[in-house]
């Protein structure tokens, strides 16, 4: 197994998740094991069906309750869905801290910063508990500045036409 990277695919483009379940694909063909945690995403229960199917090489993971994108979603509903998002990032945590896995894909995570709902810190300390040998994968729509530090391989995923 080679030394593990954080990566983020970010952008206005389509693609992003796409990407980075390649990579986990790549990653799991290789022997490895993979976890997938989704957020911020609308459920489509053809996708679930799908990934599943990777299992048990790659384990996917939501912790949204609701059918509709969060910006969907009433004022009451954002909040009872910013606690499950919570318990996702704490998760997320747990799964990096144990090294539980070769590569751990957070997808929509960057969306978690720009909403409020996690802190730059909060990113820093996860981080902070990764092996050294695990690949973690962001993706979102908006990078903010203070994130690129911590990241190995960043992709800005645009549109050209």
């Amino acid at each position: 197994m080679g030394t593990g990277v954080v990566q983020i695919y970010y952008g206005e483009g389509h693609g992003k998740s796409t990407a980075a379940l390649g990579n986990a694909i790549c990653a799991a063909s290789n022997g490895e094991c993979v976890t997938l945690i989704q957020f911020l995403k609308a459920k489509k229960e053809s996708d679930k069906e799908y990934l599943t199917r990777l299992e048990p090489e790659v384990k996917l993971f939501r912790f949204a309750k609701f059918d509709a994108c969060f910006d969907e979603l009433t004022d009451e509903q954002k909040q009872e869905e910013i606690f499950n998002l919570k318990n996702g990032f704490n998760y997320s945590k747990k799964v990096i801290s144990t090294g539980a896995c070769d590569m751990v894909v957070l997808d929509e995570f960057l969306g978690l910063v720009d909403l409020g709902i996690i802190t730059i810190d909060e990113i820093k300390e996860m981080l902070s508990l990764k092996p050294e040998d695990m690949t973690v994968v962001f993706t979102g729509r908006v990078l903010d500045d203070r994130i690129r530090p911590f990241a190995d391989e960043i992709y800005n995923i645009a549109p050209e036409k």
